[in-house]
């Protein structure tokens, strides 16, 4: 019983860290809580390839308009939600992998 609490705990830890950490890495890339994106950043970098790979433009709905307006907007509950899963998904891989011995 008292492992399986431990268990709780830590995917409650990753998950929390996961959802706090989400808009501190969009800032790092380079999405602005303005709504833009700043200039020599990862995130330009990506809004280069999508315009040159969409024919100029940014497509709606696209990975760089979705982190752009996380970056604005803050991440919605689904998002958080989204980020915690995989943040305790890349957790437990993390762990099972330092557990296992070659």
């Amino acid at each position: 019983v008292v492992s399986i609490i431990v268990i709780f705990i830590y995917f409650f830890v990753i998950i929390s860290g996961a959802v706090l950490l989400a808009p501190v890495a969009l800032s790092v890339a380079g999405f602005t809580a303005a709504g833009g994106i700043a200039a020599g950043s990862y995130a330009a970098s990506m809004m280069s390839a999508a315009a040159v790979a969409n024919g100029g433009g940014i497509a709606a709905g696209s990975v760089v308009a979705a982190l752009q307006a996380a970056g604005a907007a803050g991440i919605s509950l689904a998002g958080q939600a989204v980020v915690g899963a995989v943040g305790a998904a890349v957790g437990a891989a993390a762990s099972m992998a330092s557990n296992c011995t070659l």
